[in-house]
């Protein structure tokens, strides 16, 4: 990814792309609260840190930094905005991306289970 807009998207808020996670997946009969959940599970936050992360316009820098990732994590694989999950260098960028490919599951019908990768 270009340096310049991979500044630019850890710059961005997370409290700002949190609405379209959940407009994408609502849209398709999913819920905010299976969001939440695959959040909580990614990242190891729980609902009053996410609320706080949310209420606070967090950075996804700062918002994956402070995070514990999941040691599944390493499990999703796929393509996301053109690029493969498991073949991203730069941690944080993979840790976003692995938030992008579960909502995009999420939305696209995928069970709950293998999303988490149970």
């Amino acid at each position: 990814m270009e340096d310049k807009n991979y500044q630019r998207l850890l710059k961005m808020s997370f409290a700002g792309v949190y609405p379209h996670y959940l407009t994408k997946v609502e849209k398709k009969g999913r819920t905010k609260e299976e969001v939440d959940h695959i959040i909580h599970w990614l990242t190891g936050y729980g609902a009053k840190t996410l609320q706080q992360h949310l209420d606070n316009k967090t950075n996804f820098e700062d918002f994956f930094t402070q995070a514990t990732i999941n040691p599944n994590a390493s499990k999703i694989t796929g393509v996301i905005c053109g690029y493969r999950v498991e073949d991203i260098e730069v941690p944080l960028m993979q840790q976003i991306r692995y938030l992008d490919k579960l909502v995009d599951e999420l939305a696209k019908g995928k069970a709950m289970e293998k999303i988490l990768r149970e």
